[in-house]
């Protein structure tokens, strides 16, 4: 039994677009004959895969096991065509990554820009969310790259080195600590802290070097990004922790950075990918451009 890649699409396009008009719309294709081919995939796979109401179009259980298979295929289907385009004019494609705030304020700008510079017929798709949110964004193929700040993560990818960054403590020019050249986290738990969002990987960092210590991290507020930190910080809101590269972009404001002692804040940073072999030609470039720490 073969089934239709435009079959597979519209099947896609009617549980995004949640109904048969909205699908034929964006295909250009009659309503009735996407209705059509929906039925004719149901009928060859002999199984239920929308439940059509009055409120719209629901996927079945089966719909949503198909989806994202449907999306995988698709996907891989987009990459040979990419690649066979690489082949006729030169490296072209497109990449996505996702990577979390620590890599893209000290890392990416560069790394993209003498990338882009190199291969300007890649497109890169990059966009910013929390480590484990990456993690899974990969392994449900809504990425081809991943960068991330250790945490833990399943056996299903492809884990490799990365870089490290080195977390500091940041403070008004007027707090109590300003001043020191280093220290230990467990000092800095008497003091109101300005943190990042639940989900993130140095919320979980140090509310686990906290528990550790058999102490209560002390968030008066939590922000979504480093900007918003620094000037909650700077207004003495609280203290507040982020990597020492990232602290250069806010060097106009009244802060002062301290070491931090423990060891948990030298980070290990890390890429991953759902295979290696079967990343695109132009993931690959992209890959091996982040790898080389000289970008």
């Amino acid at each position: 039994m073969k089934l239709d890649p435009l079959s597979l699409q519209l099947f896609v396009s009617v549980i995004e677009d949640g109904t048969i008009a909205g699908a034929a719309a964006r295909h250009h294709i009659a309503a009735p004959a996407v209705s059509k081919r929906i039925s004719e995939l149901e009928s060859r796979l002999s199984t239920q895969l929308l439940i059509r109401s009055n409120k719209g179009i629901k996927a079945t259980a089966a719909g949503f096991a198909l989806i994202n298979m449907a999306r995988s295929v698709l996907h891989e289907l987009d990459n040979i065509v990419l690649q066979m385009q690489d082949f006729a004019a030169g490296t072209r494609g497109s990449v996505r990554v996702l990577a979390n705030v620590s890599v893209m304020t000290q890392f990416m700008p560069q790394a993209l820009k003498s990338f882009m510079d190199k291969y300007p017929l890649v497109q890169v798709n990059l966009e910013e969310k929390v480590s484990t949110a990456i993690i899974r964004g990969v392994a449900e193929n809504q990425a081809d790259i991943g960068i991330f700040t250790d945490v833990p993560h399943s056996n299903d990818l492809e884990i490799f080195p990365y870089r490290t960054d080195e977390l500091v403590l940041i403070v008004p020019e007027d707090h109590a600590l300003a001043g020191r050249q280093s220290v230990s986290f467990e000092e800095t738990l008497d003091y109101d802290y300005v943190g990042l969002h639940v989900g993130s990987s140095l919320h979980y960092q140090m509310a686990e070097a906290a528990s550790k210590l058999g102490r209560t991290l002390k968030l008066c507020i939590q922000v979504l990004g480093y900007d918003a930190q620094c000037l909650m910080v700077e207004a003495g809101v609280g203290i507040g922790i982020l990597p020492k590269a990232s602290l250069r972009a806010y060097s106009g404001l009244a802060l002062q950075s301290i070491e931090l002692d423990d060891a948990w804040a030298r980070r290990r940073l890390h890429m991953c990918v759902r295979s290696y072999d079967g990343l695109s030609v132009a993931a690959k470039l992209l890959f091996e451009h982040l790898q080389n720490k000289n970008n």
